[in-house]
């Protein structure tokens, strides 16, 4: 902890001496980033620019900071390409069910936009999916040859 600032000193003078006495004992020599240049310096930054960076820096995507519905919205655009990477017909429907309760849930106290938004009919997104999965390939029935008798053998 840094000893309280002398009753005669400014408070500038008083900070460089801290800093300088940092350099000196090595304290600083171990920071992320040193010698890098400071990031975004000297660009004009939109007014939510600490949102964008912090979504970016815990891995999310822009759409996080969208008001709910438009989330909505962009989450039913999408939503056919979503289930094509599911497996299952029941995690089809799983899937629309959750959403359908988000929209649901947004339209009973919306806020934000209005954006026409509506439940996703759960029939008709299981019948695409089926359309998109690729045809079973029904193996052919494979006959096995009937083991010929003796008296047959014989005779060929």
């Amino acid at each position: 902890m840094t000893e309280r600032r002398p009753a005669g000193t400014s408070y500038e003078s008083w900070l460089d001496k801290q800093i300088r006495e940092g350099e000196q004992r090595g304290e600083f020599d171990d920071l992320p980033g040193k010698g890098k240049p400071l990031p975004d310096r000297g660009e004009l930054r939109d007014p939510d620019w600490w949102a964008r960076s912090f979504v970016a820096r815990e891995g999310g995507t822009g759409g996080a900071l969208l008001p709910e519905s438009l989330q909505l919205r962009k989450e039913i655009e999408r939503l056919s390409e979503v289930v094509n990477d599911l497996p299952a017909e029941r995690l089809v429907r799983e899937h629309v069910s959750e959403l359908n309760k988000r929209i649901v849930a947004w339209l009973r106290s919306p806020t934000g936009p209005h954006v026409k938004v509506g439940p996703v009919d759960a029939d008709e997104i299981v019948a695409q999916w089926r359309k998109s999965r690729p045809k079973p390939v029904t193996p052919q029935p494979v006959v096995a040859e009937r083991k010929r008798r003796w008296w047959q053998r014989r005779m060929s």
